[in-house]
């Protein structure tokens, strides 16, 4: 038997007692685990309604054995936000809509839906969807049978009242359950009756004729809504259902009647028409006692205001003969978003196995066939949501085609308006008509549709994925490097898809806010004080624009407070000191001093105190901050600045030039770890000391050490020391195909230097590839040196750079060399070379540590794992991203904040790893979640 994670310790245990001992000997005390590494895709169920808060639209996909939460967005994407596994199957979930006066001396749930679902559990459960802990939680579970899939056991079906006080569940045959609703007490069930009832047998005799059991398949069912105004003191809830008695080859509509007073249920009427067989019916909302029967064929307009008299007042037929509009074929759309190998060649190989035939040699119900059936049969269908106007259903057919049907009333009676086909794609399981005109459609065996109502039509707007049916698979090492591809041939024709499946990381959309931040060039998130445990500020830069956000439960703007220059666009910022802020931009380097406005640690004033710094007749294109240093460049001509700060009195501080150097090569990237190294001679007798086993080459910590790349293009190690600045190693970077044919845009987009293990030096390029450099062997440190990543006192920094002579190196050039000593600079080896994507790399650290894991943004975001050999990443399963940057607060110690869609999104990394999937070798969305907020 498999268990699931969660259950083998209960297994285990229970394996010891008496009564499973013989079963244990027989196995051998052998127990397997059940590990789910990619969820199911296909959708079983959908609702929608009010659950994170009253004024929320919120759809929820039932996906057999897990529930997920997702909106739609303004431009009809699916994004989730958050999907979680349930104990059992999924048989059934409904929306139970809020009723003030059932519901309202409930103050912890005022306004927001339920979640009612039952399962193979045989629970019929209450949901409600917690902010805080930003998942479903149970309000109250009610045991309606054993657990199990009987026939007769109740829990495969809901039906709920539109008012939200009454609920009832059947099972597959001969039984239901109905629950009138009440929160007065502690229980959410006020009053439960089964029909029949449970000491009934089936052959005794009934005091009442009316009350005659039903035999046979529930099909279908719905409460029937009363005129509100009705004189009646006490709602007694009528139910229609759709029932085959044993035996019958058609199917009747019953009408089932629940006294609250007699505590009983009675068939109040039964209406069977010759014809076609009839499979659904469903209530047409605010009508108060009719409702649409679906058949075979046909559609029929019930009146159920008097329950004890259902008649038809319109009968429509479902054999329209007129022009559909073309199916919508997905095929090109798979197919823009192509792979790259790390020669740079195209991988079409896929493209060609997705031109799928219209003729399917495994159909045995072809048109040809004698199984094809010439009625038309309306397979899903869905109410527009509450409007002013009147009752719109909008239905697909078997054959795919999409109608809207109108009921209104007047003095006459109903009139039923039908429209020509709206669309036309694949036969869809389930519809789901949601505000903002949206249609969501769900296939079976297939990619969804999100459609948009607009002029009496249906537009395509974006897919649901679905990966399920997986029909073959075959998994291809990646690299030899235990980063696994798993090729799967998923769907049926003709919407199979051949898809990529690999190791991913998920994770937790906390926040997003609305589509309005255009235009972002860079994010940076700071703290106040290097010892600070949290960031304090979000600085957002846009092309002639930039924002400063207070960090915490909520991003308040205090650009003024802080004292950036709000009309331009940020190059770089950073801390160089307690309190102290800079912003480098295209012609000044800012000093700042943020007030108590802006942080509780700033300086007592109504105004933040700034200073600035410029370079003669130059514009800055370039800079970097870090701790008690400012680096920035140049160009035409091409200059490099090591920039200090220095106090003058209290409050008043001045950025002057350390040191410049004429460059030969334009730069294209700097980086300053926060975290310098800092080196001291120890004794002959005392061992290296060194963090993680790493030691460094010789040269580093032995002054301020930072990278660069050049249009060179290469990457080059410098460190800033009393003796002046100084290279300590440098890569060229020339990459060639296996055609011996030079890869262009090799200019260094990102550098980062990482300390785990080893020294070594990560560049990202503009042309998506991603490189590896590192020491020579033969290039081993000193003996005398050690090393531990700190952060040094700001004092004895401060003093260093205050010692250093303020010379100028004129011509001299950083990408040749600045005087050999030590054997330096050095040759720095190309380790390893990958292509992730192809546009630019941007590489952003977790956290400041010289060990962190990375961040890299390409076509699609990545986790780079620094403690490993080579190269090794994992593709996290999120949206493409051009900017990202660490969060770190109270709230959420472990954030990333990601910019996609003009869009910020915050999200925590979650630990385990998943899988993620892509259509067609394009990637495509797993966990998002939509917050509106900011």
């Amino acid at each position: 038997m498999a268990l699931s994670e969660e259950e083998c310790s209960t297994a285990k245990a229970s394996s010891s007692s008496p009564a499973s001992s013989s079963a244990t000997v027989s196995s051998q005390g052998v127990n397997y685990l059940a590990k789910c590494v990619l969820r199911g895709s296909a959708i079983l169920q959908v609702a929608y309604g009010h659950l994170r808060s009253p004024s929320s639209l919120d759809v929820v996909f039932g996906k057999e054995t897990s529930i997920e939460l997702v909106i739609i967005g303004e431009d009809g994407i699916v994004t989730s936000v958050c999907e979680q596994t349930v104990f059992g199957t999924i048989k059934d979930l409904a929306i139970l809509p809020w009723n003030e006066k059932v519901y309202g001396q409930n103050t912890q749930m005022p306004g927001k839906d339920l979640l009612v679902v039952i399962s193979d559990s045989g629970k019929l459960s209450f949901l409600t969807f917690c902010n805080e802990m930003h998942r479903f939680f149970p309000v109250d579970h009610i045991q309606l049978s054993d657990p199990g899939n009987a026939r007769d056991q109740i829990g495969r079906m809901l039906a709920v009242d539109s008012t939200g006080r009454f609920i009832a569940t059947s099972a597959y045959e001969d039984r239901l359950a109905f629950f009138s609703l009440s929160m007065s007490g502690d229980d959410i069930i006020d009053k439960k009756i089964f029909y029949p009832p449970e000491n009934e047998g089936s052959g005794s005799s009934s005091r009442n004729a009316q009350r005659i059991s039903i035999r046979g398949t529930i099909w279908s069912m719905c409460f029937v809504s009363k005129d509100p105004i009705q004189t009646n003191k006490e709602h007694n809830p009528v139910l229609a259902i759709v029932l085959n008695r044993k035996g019958n080859t058609l199917n009747e509509l019953v009408l089932l009647g629940w006294n609250l007073s007699e505590h009983a249920v009675y068939i109040l009427s039964q209406y069977l028409e010759a014809g076609p067989l009839a499979h659904s019916i469903v209530e047409v909302p605010h009508s108060c006692g009719y409702a649409l029967l679906f058949r075979v064929g046909d559609a029929l307009l019930m009146d159920l205001r008097d329950a004890r008299n259902p008649h038809c007042v319109y009968r429509t037929t479902l054999d329209f003969s007129v022009h559909t509009p073309e199916e919508h074929i997905c095929v090109e759309e798979l197919c823009t978003a192509h792979e790259f190998d790390d020669d740079g060649l195209f991988n079409v190989a896929a493209c060609a196995l997705l031109q799928l035939s219209d003729y399917d040699p495994m159909c045995i119900d072809g048109e040809s066939g004698s199984g094809k059936t010439t009625c038309k049969h309306v397979c899903s269908f869905s109410w527009e949501p509450k409007s002013n106007r009147s009752p719109r259903i909008i239905f697909c057919l078997d054959t795919g085609e999409f109608y809207m049907i109108d009921v209104s009333f007047d003095s006459d009676g109903p009139k039923v308006n039908i429209s020509d086909c709206l669309y036309r794609s694949q036969p869809c399981k389930s519809l789901l008509w949601v505000d903002g005109g949206f249609l969501v459609a769900i296939v079976e065996m297939g990619d969804g549709l999100v459609l948009k109502v607009e002029n009496e039509k249906l537009i395509y707007k974006s897919p649901v994925q679905n990966i399920a049916p997986i029909l073959d698979m075959s998994i291809v090492n990646y690299h030899g490097e235990k980063h696994d591809k798993m090729f799967a041939c998923c769907g049926v024709a003709p919407e199979g898809s051949l898809r990529i499946i690999r190791s991913g990381i998920s994770v937790e959309k906390l926040l997003r806010t609305a589509p309005i931040y255009q235009g972002i060039s860079g994010t940076w998130t700071v703290q106040m004080k290097f010892t600070n445990s949290y960031h304090s500020f979000l600085v957002l830069s846009f092309v002639e624009e930039t924002r400063v956000l207070s960090v915490g439960l909520s991003f308040t703007d205090v650009t003024d407070s802080v004292g950036f220059q709000p009309d331009v666009c940020t190059l770089a910022c950073g801390l160089v000191a307690d309190g102290q802020l800079v912003q480098i931009h295209q012609t000044a380097v800012r000093l700042c001093l943020p007030t108590k406005a802006a942080h509780s640690e700033g300086i007592i004033m109504s105004s933040p105190v700034c200073t600035t710094w410029s370079p003669d007749n130059m514009s800055i294109s370039l800079g970097a901050v870090g701790q008690s240093l400012i680096v920035v460049s140049t160009s035409n001509p091409y200059f490099l600045f090591i920039l200090g700060v220095r106090s003058l009195s209290a409050y008043n501080y001045e950025i002057y030039e350390l040191q410049h150097v004429r460059l030969q090569y334009e730069l294209s990237c700097i980086s300053i770890p926060q975290k310098h190294l800092e080196m001291r001679h120890l004794s002959s007798n005392v061992n290296l000391v060194d963090v993680g086993g790493a030691v460094p080459p010789v040269g580093v910590g032995m002054g301020i050490t930072f990278v660069i790349g050049t249009h060179k293009p290469s990457v080059e190690i410098l460190s800033f020391a009393p003796e002046g600045l100084r290279v300590l190693g440098a890569g060229t970077i020339s990459l060639t195909t296996t055609m011996e044919t030079a890869i262009s845009g090799c200019i260094p987009q990102d550098v980062r230097l990482v300390l785990v293990d080893q020294f070594y030096v990560l560049a990202g390029l503009r042309n998506g590839m991603l490189l590896r450099f590192e020491w020579p062997s033969a290039f081993t440190p000193s003996s005398e040196l050690c090393v531990r990543s700190s952060i040094p006192f700001p004092g004895k920094v401060e003093n260093f750079l205050l010692n250093t002579k303020l010379n100028s190196f004129g011509s001299e050039t950083c990408s040749v060399n600045m005087g050999e000593k030590d054997g330096l600079p050095v040759t720095l080896q190309l380790i390893a070379t990958r292509r992730i994507g192809i546009t630019p790399v941007f590489l952003v650290p977790l956290s400041d540590s010289l060990d962190a894991d990375i961040i890299a943004l390409s076509d699609r975001p990545w986790l780079l794992h620094t403690a490993r050999h080579s190269l090794s990443y994992t593709s996290i399963s999120f949206q493409p991203s051009t900017h990202a940057t660490p969060v770190c607060s109270v709230e959420c110690p472990k954030g990333i904040l990601f910019v996609a869609e003009n869009s910020l999104h915050l999200v925590r990394v979650i630990i385990f790893r998943t899988l993620n999937y892509r259509d067609c070798l394009a990637v495509i969305l797993l966990m998002i979640v939509y917050i509106s907020s900011l």
